[in-house]
């Protein structure tokens, strides 16, 4: 018998539509499903980066092309999904990675400020979910949908009483949307990092004090790196997933193990 196993992990041709997709891990990812083969349409605020990070995709033989928008915006999002099937003809894989933390005392925190995390990390996703969701179903298909929650949905921290509620709920709306869109073949699941290194993390690993602290967390001695994301990232993007849906999978090197 023969299981096809190569074949398991294979999204040549499949289109991915990639919110925040020129950010640290948005950057991983756009680059990643390019180089194995997917049809990518990154998004985001920025244009001049966006277009940079095409250029670079293109370059190395990956199919991509970039539509600006805001991901908080109802109209963006409607147009970045039209771009996206008007330029590759549908969507097979969604992954809404756009969001921010800014933290700080919940009695000092400017209301707007708390706000604008709660939409950039949950509004954001919901508006994805929402658009390209109509999209894959249309289409009679199925595909995969895969949120990008946190450890922080999990656990506590002081000052994060934005965003650690936001990663929560993306759990919650994944879990839902997988019990909804399951009768249509859509697969729903949220990959939740702990600490990956990126530029924008840098003030943590750059800080010798602050990193060994935070090593001792995480079990296996080390912080999550860009290939780690993106092992997990093709796995739900493929077929290898095709019976797991409403799932958190927690990338985080035993992070939220102890």
């Amino acid at each position: 018998m023969s299981f096809g196993v190569k074949d398991l992990f294979d999204i040549k041709g499949k289109v991915a539509l990639i919110s925040g997709a020129a950010g640290g891990l948005g950057t991983v990812a756009s680059k990643g499903l390019a180089e194995a083969g997917a049809k990518v349409m990154l998004s985001g605020r920025n244009e001049k980066t966006l277009k940079e990070l095409a250029g670079q995709i293109k370059q190395a033989g990956g199919a991509c092309d970039y539509c600006v928008g805001d991901p908080t915006t109802h109209e963006d999002v409607k147009n970045v999904v039209a771009a996206t099937k008007k330029a590759f003809g549908g969507i097979d894989i969604l992954i809404p990675i756009a969001g921010f933390n800014k933290p700080g005392p919940i009695i000092e925190q400017p209301l707007e400020e708390w706000q604008s995390i709660i939409a950039a990390n949950l509004k954001g996703t919901y508006l994805f979910c929402k658009e390209a969701g109509k999209v894959l179903i249309e289409q009679q298909r199925g595909g995969k949908v895969i949120l990008i929650s946190s450890t922080r949905s999990e656990l506590g921290m002081a000052n994060y009483s934005g965003y650690s509620p936001a990663k929560g709920a993306i759990n919650l709306l994944a879990k839902t949307l997988a019990a909804e869109w399951g009768p249509h073949k859509i697969n729903v699941n949220a990959l939740a990092p702990t600490v990956f290194r990126t530029p924008l993390t840098e003030w943590m690993w750059g800080d010798a004090k602050v990193y060994e602290n935070f090593l001792r967390r995480i079990p296996i001695g080390r912080l999550g790196e860009p290939e780690d994301f993106l092992g997990s990232l093709i796995f739900l993007s493929s077929k290898a997933s095709d019976f797991i849906t409403g799932a958190i999978l927690y990338a985080d090197g035993g992070y939220t193990a102890c």
